[in-house]
């Protein structure tokens, strides 16, 4: 990104209490950065955080927030900038999903995962952009899925929010290219999260389908997630921008 090195950055993980967000969290520490384990559960994101400075030997700071609320948002990158310094690096990976029919789902569970998922995505970046634009860099990494580029069943409203979340990075990477900011977005395959066991929850039949269809014959590791977020993370992507990653196993070929 320029002279300041990857061990001095300032990194905010969202959703990074458990699972792909703290395995994403953990490997930018490995790394070197800071890090802002933000998540709704206060309590796991000061363990998460607490295990990294220890492990990592870095500065890292759990920050409870909603990102679905803007004036929380905006209090916990106030918090983030005071304690940790400008934030060079976002990853927006908190996210919500409900597995049913769409017919079968009200305007109560739409709201929140749209509120979430893309307006979450949203606001979390405006908070940080300014600060990225005064550095003249940035990375911003959005979590979004597969689901968002072919589909799912079960997942309507989750696809249509990971879909404009993909759309959202797109557009913004072409507006702040020239600030030094690069926005990609990654989209896991079937990840061993909670999510996966709500997917077996609403239809074995499908969960035992899509584990079957992978050509690597296994449901991704938070790891495999977390290594590719690094990547584009690190001066090693500094020309890559706008692009959407799929780590699936080749369950998708986009």
């Amino acid at each position: 990104m320029d002279e300041r090195s990857e061990r001095d950055r300032v990194a905010v993980v969202t959703g990074a209490g458990r699972g792909i967000g703290e395995a994403i969290a953990s490997r930018l520490a490995a790394r070197g950065a800071a890090i802002a384990v933000c998540d709704l559960d206060a309590a796991a994101a000061d363990k998460v955080a607490a295990r990294i400075a220890e492990q990592h030997g870095v500065r890292a700071l759990g920050v409870a927030v909603d990102i679905a609320d803007s004036a929380a948002v905006a209090v916990a990158v106030a918090r983030v900038t005071e304690e940790l310094g400008t934030v060079d690096v976002l990853v927006n990976n908190a996210a919500i999903d409900v597995i049913e029919r769409f017919v079968d789902s009200s305007e109560q569970t739409w709201d929140r995962i749209i509120s979430v998922n893309l307006r979450g995505t949203i606001t979390m970046t405006r908070a940080v952009l300014d600060g990225m634009i005064g550095l003249g860099r940035g990375r911003v990494i959005h979590i979004a899925s597969d689901a968002g580029r072919v589909g799912s069943s079960g997942e309507v409203v989750y696809s249509a929010t990971k879909g404009g979340v993909i759309a959202f990075g797109k557009a913004l990477a072409r507006e702040v290219a020239r600030h030094g900011i690069t926005v990609n977005s990654v989209c896991p395959g079937p990840t061993d999260t909670a999510l996966l066991g709500q997917v077996a929850e609403y239809s074995q039949k499908m969960y035992d389908a899509t584990l079957r269809a992978i050509p690597l014959r296994r449901v991704a590791d938070p790891a495999d997630i977390a290594g590719v977020v690094a990547f584009l993370a690190s001066d090693d992507a500094a020309y890559m921008t706008g692009q959407t990653l799929s780590v699936s196993g080749g369950l998708t070929m986009v």
